[in-house]
């Protein structure tokens, strides 16, 4: 398996205060933004995307090479996807040192570690999505603790060396 590199910025900085939960993505239905903005209702919270479910509160699309601004602002990102084939936000916030909460499903199951990098939670799951954002959103010690670890695996599994050597790895077996 090559993994696809995401950007690691050089270094991260403290997030806005009072902390807030992201969510970067398509706004689907399959992306599980009604879960999300059920989940967050009256939590601070920022939406960056656009799709076929509207979101009045959403800033709109944002091209990729513009999205770090977000995630450094941000305390949490969430990923609450029905279904995710590899889950590039959920990477990209960790490249970031943010912590991430995320459906457990596809992709994600491979890049957050529950408890680890990140909280995992059950896909639909409403309530269980609230108690995990909240939990990260109140406990700065945990997301600081969660975050270095995601951005250490990131570093690791995901930047461009670690694709690089990777592919160098499968064309010399």
């Amino acid at each position: 398996v090559i993994p696809s590199a995401v950007e690691i910025p050089e270094g991260v900085g403290e997030p806005d205060e009072p902390p807030h939960v992201l969510y970067v993505g398509r706004l689907s239905s399959e992306k599980g933004i009604e879960e999300f903005v059920a989940a967050t209702e009256g939590l601070p919270r920022r939406i960056v995307g656009a799709g076929p479910v509207a979101v009045p509160e959403a800033v709109g699309f944002v091209p990729r090479t513009e999205l770090g601004g977000s995630y450094e602002r941000a305390a949490v990102v969430c990923v609450p996807s029905r279904r995710e084939g590899y889950g590039v936000v959920a990477r990209e916030a960790m490249a970031h040192g943010r912590p991430v909460v995320a459906s457990a499903v596809g992709g994600l199951l491979d890049a957050v570690e529950d408890g680890e990098t990140g909280i995992l939670v059950p896909a639909r799951d409403v309530a269980a999505l609230r108690r995990a954002v909240e939990r990260l959103l109140e406990d700065r010690a945990l997301r600081a603790r969660l975050g270095a670890a995601g951005r250490a695996r990131a570093i690791e599994q995901w930047s461009r060396a670690a694709e690089a050597q990777a592919l160098v790895a499968a064309y010399s077996a």
